[in-house]
C-alpha cells in the first residue's frame, strides 16, 4: 500500500448532508469539472483526479457542456470505474450511489430559433441548439461514443440551466409553462427538460419517451433578484436544485446568503456552493474567468489566506449542502494535495462556525482581496424597501425586500404615519403569494417598511 493510499484510508468517512427535499445524502465536498479536468496542464492527469475523488468517497460530480473536454475526461474515468451502462461489469450500485450533474446554457427547448436580445443561448457553429441537444451531448460524451450515441440506461442525476443572468432569460425558460405550449412554435428549456425527466412528449422533443434526467435546476453567479424570480415562478414542480456562487466576499456585492439562498432552502432545493475561492482570484490570480491551463491554481491556499477557512465559511452558510471545487493538482503528499486538503476542510457541521468567526473571515478576506467577486453584477446597496407594493381595496401586498448585510426581520405597516401592524419576514417562495396585510382604513399614505436584524430600515410608499 502506498503512503497516499494509507493516508486516504486513515481519513474519516466523508460527512454528508441531506440534499434538500431530494432523497439523497450528499458529501459536503463535491468535485468540480473545471480546473485541471477542463484546462488540463501537460503534467496533470485529469482521470487520476476523478479516481482519487471516488476513493475518498466523494459522491457529487459536476461538469457542463461548456467545459471543453471535461465530460470526455469523466467518460475515461467512468470506463475504469465500470460506470458505463451495458458494458461488461457495469456497477449499477456504484452508479446509483453518486450524483452526476451537467449543465446547459441553452434557454430554448427547440432548436433552430434566433437568439433574443439579453438572452444567452450558446450556439454551435451556424446552428442554434437547444437544451435537449445539450442533454444528449452530455450523455454521449460521458457514457457513449462521443459522436451522438449513448447506451440504454444512461442518465444524468440533474441538469442545470447554466449561469442564469437576467429576468429576460427567466421569461424564456418559462415559456410553455406560464404560457400555452405549442409544439409547432418555440418554448423554453424547462418544459422540454421536464419531458426528459418524466418520460413524456408534450413538446414533441422526446418521441421515444426516454427518461434521461432525474432532476432539474439552475445555476447563477451574478444576479440574486433574477435567481429569486426563477425560484418564485416555479408553480410547476420543476426545480430541485440550485448551484450558486457563495464565498467569504459574498457581502461585498448584493449578497446571495440573505436573499436567494433562503428562498431556495424554503422551497426545498438542493443547494450547491461554488466560487469558494473565486476561481483563485482570492489567491492573486487576475479577477476573471479562467481560459487556459496557465490559469489553473495548483497550490493549497496561500500563507495569507487559508483554503480551509474559505471552505468552512461556504459550508456554514445557512442552507448550503455541498460545495463544488475544481482541482488543479493532486499529490502523493496529503499536505500538498488540494483534493485531500479540501476534503479535510469540508468535514464541518452546518453550525461549525459562530457568527463572530464568520465575520472575522469576511473581514480578513475583504481586506486581502476586496475585488475578487468579479463575476457578480450588482454592487452592494444595503437593505431595499419592499418591492412591487400594491393596494387593492383594503389589501396591501408586496414582494420581499432585498437584504443587505443582515437578514430581514419583519415589515411594519403604517397609514398616515401611524403604525397599524407588523408582518414577520419569511422567504417568499412563490410570486403568486406575496406578503399581505389587510387594512381597516386604507385611506391616505401607506408605508411598508422592511427592518433587518441589525435595525436598518427601508420604506416603500403608496399615496
Amino acid at each position: 500500500m502506498s503512503p497516499s493510499e494509507r493516508n486516504i484510508e486513515n481519513l474519516p468517512a466523508p460527512m454528508k448532508r441531506k440534499f434538500g427535499k431530494i432523497e439523497f445524502d450528499v458529501t459536503t465536498l463535491a468535485l468540480g469539472g473545471q480546473a485541471s479536468i477542463q484546462w488540463t496542464p501537460n503534467d496533470v492527469d485529469p482521470i487520476a483526479i476523478i479516481l482519487k475523488a471516488f476513493k475518498l468517497g466523494i459522491n457529487y460530480f459536476d461538469t457542463s457542456n461548456l467545459y471543453d473536454g471535461s465530460q470526455l475526461n469523466f467518460n475515461k474515468a467512468f470506463k475504469q470505474l465500470n460506470l458505463i451502462p451495458g458494458e461488461k461489469n457495469y456497477d449499477k450500485k456504484l452508479r446509483e450511489s453518486i450524483w452526476l450533474t451537467s449543465k446547459t446554457a441553452m434557454r430554448w427547448g427547440k432548436p433552430g430559433w434566433p437568439i433574443k436580445q439579453n438572452v444567452r443561448n450558446i450556439s454551435n457553429g451556424e446552428n442554434v441548439l437547444c437544451a435537449v441537444d445539450d442533454v444528449k451531448r452530455s450523455l454521449t460524451q460521458i457514457f457513449g461514443d462521443g459522436e451522438g450515441s449513448y447506451p440504454d440506461g444512461a442518465y444524468l442525476d440533474m441538469v442545470l440551466c447554466h449561469t442564469l443572468q437576467s429576468t429576460e432569460e427567466v421569461d424564456v425558460l418559462y415559456e410553455g409553462l406560464e404560457t400555452p405550449l405549442d409544439p409547432n412554435n418555440n418554448f423554453g428549456a424547462l418544459v422540454a427538460l421536464r419531458d426528459l425527466r418524466d418520460g413524456t412528449n408534450h413538446t414533441e422533443m422526446n418521441p421515444k419517451n426516454e427518461k434521461l434526467i432525474k432532476h432539474i435546476g439552475f445555476s447563477g453567479h451574478t444576479n440574486p433578484p433574477a435567481m429569486m424570480d426563477m425560484i418564485q415562478r416555479d408553480e410547476f414542480g420543476i426545480l430541485d436544485g440550485m448551484l450558486i456562487a457563495i464565498n467569504a466576499n459574498d457581502k461585498t456585492k448584493m449578497n446571495m446568503q440573505h436573499n436567494v439562498i433562503p428562498v431556495a432552502e424554503a422551497k426545498g432545493l438542493g443547494i450547491i456552493g461554488m466560487k469558494v475561492f473565486a476561481d483563485a482570484a482570492m489567491y492573486g490570480k487576475e479577477p476573471r474567468y479562467s481560459r487556459t491551463p496557465a490559469d489553473v491554481f495548483r497550490k493549497v491556499g496561500t500563507p495569507e489566506l487559508s483554503s480551509k477557512v474559505l471552505i468552512e465559511y461556504a459550508l456554514t452558510t445557512p442552507g448550503v449542502h455541498t460545495v463544488i471545487i475544481g482541482i488543479g493538482h493532486i499529490d502523493e503528499d496529503p499536505v500538498k494535495c488540494q483534493l485531500v486538503q479540501n476534503y479535510i476542510a469540508a468535514q464541518i457541521e452546518p453550525d461549525g462556525l459562530s457568527v463572530e468567526e464568520r465575520k472575522m473571515i469576511e473581514e480578513h478576506t475583504e481586506a486581502l482581496r476586496p475585488d475578487s467577486n468579479y463575476f457578480m453584477t450588482f454592487d452592494k446597496v444595503g437593505l431595499s424597501g419592499p418591492r412591487d407594493v400594491k393596494l387593492v381595496e383594503n389589501k396591501v401586498t408586496w414582494y420581499s425586500a432585498i437584504a443587505g448585510d443582515d437578514p430581514i426581520s419583519h415589515y411594519e405597516v403604517c397609514v398616515n404615519g401611524e403604525l397599524v401592524g407588523k408582518v414577520e419576514h419569511q422567504p417568499q417562495i412563490l410570486k403568486s403569494k406575496p406578503f399581505l396585510y389587510e387594512l381597516e382604513k386604507p385611506n391616505g399614505e401607506i408605508m411598508i417598511t422592511a427592518i433587518d436584524k441589525a435595525g436598518n430600515r427601508a420604506t416603500s410608499r403608496i399615496s
